[in-house]
């Protein structure tokens, strides 16, 4: 569905955050494989230009592989000063209606590796500045503004995620400076 069909087709309502705790919400990152690695390095060892030194069990060496941060166009030389960004927060999630999955649920949606825009290594600065924000609070650098609609409004879609009525015309807004290009997606489960 082209990008502009998409921000239109997203379900409006209210937000709530009643209830919200991080990590009773959601858990922590998970090693969903049993291959050592969680979910965070895995995204860490999957986005790396260079690889990282690994050591013991998914141990990351400082100071070792190459990242680009594309929300801030910074090169980054060490897993310590990155964040695995949710593209949809999960507080953000929380609001939208994830308060409504059980929690198995949304313990797949904070370790989904499936979709390669849902999780971004991002410098921690970035990151920490987006928070738990929508688009209408915060956006990356200009540059990259239609990547980011695009990956957010796709990760809403994926996951049967509302907007409210201010993130509906910020998105609005967006996509129509943007290509009305196809966004695909599977429906999570």
């Amino acid at each position: 569905m082209p990008l502009r069909e998409a921000v239109a087709s997203l379900p409006v309502a209210a937000e709530d955050r009643t209830g919200y705790d991080r990590e009773e919400s959601f858990g922590t990152w998970i090693d969903a494989d049993r291959d050592g690695c969680n979910t965070r390095a895995e995204v860490l060892l999957d986005e790396a230009l260079q690889a990282p030194e690994v050591t013991g069990r998914c141990s990351l060496v400082p100071g070792t592989g190459r990242w680009y941060s594309w929300y801030d166009d910074q090169y980054v030389t060490s897993a310590r000063d990155l964040d695995v960004d949710h593209m949809v927060p999960l507080a953000e999630a929380w609001d939208s209606g994830a308060s409504a999955w059980p929690k198995v649920r949304r313990v797949a949606y904070a370790n989904d590796l499936s979709d390669p825009g849902h999780l971004v290594a991002v410098t921690k600065r970035s990151n920490r500045q987006k928070s738990d924000r929508d688009p209408v609070e915060w956006m990356p650098d200009q540059a990259v503004h239609c990547h980011y609609t695009a990956d957010w409004v796709t990760a809403k879609l994926r996951y049967g995620l509302s907007v409210d009525l201010a993130e509906k015309r910020k998105l609005t807004e967006l996509a129509s400076g943007c290509p009305n290009a196809p966004l695909t997606y599977t429906p999570a489960p």
